[in-house]
């Protein structure tokens, strides 16, 4: 099966990568559930990458609260690469274990560093990489920004979609676990109270559904107006 990143208007296979680490021996290690494999602020020297599994990634706010970045499930980078001459460099983010197990590959930052310099398609899968960095990162603060509360956790629930959801009669089951405090930290909302009123209305006007705290989409064009291109 090849795995297709989406990166705005990029397609990369992502079996590349894979394919590059496997054939250079680069170590593998797994981690269980809820386990963190960096945290931020603090020193690292390997640059990692998603085998399989799903991670989260977040940042810990000024005022002490976690801001949730994304949830990554498909093979990629998870480590930013910073410069490429320092063997140890700060932990961008934390990032936590969300399914079962995760398995990762652990590479020396200098030594992947040269992986790229020695590889032209590297070279453009890390070009890539960061375009698609930047593109997500301005498209969430813009929809934290221009939207309510409401509007943000539309947004969420639409691209819980693309990542977990499977179809289900006219809609779609969000087939992964998450709490609504994950919802909150995604969203720039800081209590779960805000979270469960919001929610609460999204059912109560059929939009969604809950079950077993399964959420199941049942108006996906709703969801779609809150999604800023």
């Amino acid at each position: 099966m090849i795995n297709i990143v989406i990166w705005g208007d990029l397609y990369v296979d992502s079996n590349f990568l894979i394919n590059f680490l496997e054939m250079y021996n680069a170590q593998v290690i797994t981690k269980k559930h809820h386990t963190y494999l960096t945290y931020y602020g603090l020193e690292q020297q390997y640059t990692y990458v998603l085998k399989e599994g799903i991670i989260k990634t977040s940042i810990i706010l000024k005022d002490g609260r976690e801001f949730n970045i994304s949830y990554i499930n498909t093979p990629n980078i998870i480590s930013l690469l910073r410069d490429e001459v320092s063997e140890y460099t700060s932990s961008p983010f934390n990032v936590r274990v969300e399914s079962k197990e995760a398995v990762f590959y652990k590479i020396p930052r200098v030594t992947f560093w040269k992986y790229v310099h020695d590889s032209t398609e590297l070279q453009e899968y890390i070009n890539n990489y960061y375009r698609n960095e930047l593109s997500n990162s301005i498209q969430k603060r813009q929809i934290t920004t221009m939207n309510s509360k409401k509007g943000a956790v539309c947004a969420f629930l639409y691209k819980l979609i693309d990542m977990f959801g499977k179809k289900d009669g006219e809609g779609y089951l969000i087939d992964f676990p998450i709490t609504n405090e994950d919802i909150g930290g995604f969203c720039g909302i800081s209590t779960r109270s805000s979270v469960n009123r919001i929610l609460h209305e999204l059912k109560k006007e059929k939009i969604i559904d809950i079950d077993n705290d399964i959420i199941r989409i049942l108006d996906v064009d709703y969801l779609f107006g809150f999604v800023l291109n």
